[in-house]
């Protein structure tokens, strides 16, 4: 199954959290914080512009990003969590 995303929005998969902290202790997964990071699955067409054009996202599919903690929708695809998201809940674009 494929989610392709409409208007301005995005799917985003997580980047797994830290099982390690930098001095070792090991995490369950209870405390572990999910991550705000991801890489972008899929994009929409953009966002429909007064004059009936469209403006495209200003990101690729592929981009690793930075996103708000609460941002996006959690779903579920044949056992898999993504986001979907709006444009506007994207912070950066990591290198």
């Amino acid at each position: 199954m494929n989610v392709v995303p409409l208007g301005d929005k995005v799917v985003v998969k997580r980047v797994e959290a830290e099982a390690v902290t930098a001095g070792g202790i090991v995490l369950p997964d209870s405390a572990q914080e999910k991550p705000q990071q991801g890489r972008v699955l899929s994009i929409g067409d953009g966002i429909l512009l007064a004059d009936g054009t469209r403006q495209p996202p200003e990101v690729s599919e592929g981009d690793r990003i930075l996103f708000e903690s609460y941002g996006g929708t959690e779903i579920q695809v044949a056992d898999e969590d993504f986001l979907i998201m709006s444009v506007n809940s994207i912070i950066a674009v990591l290198d």
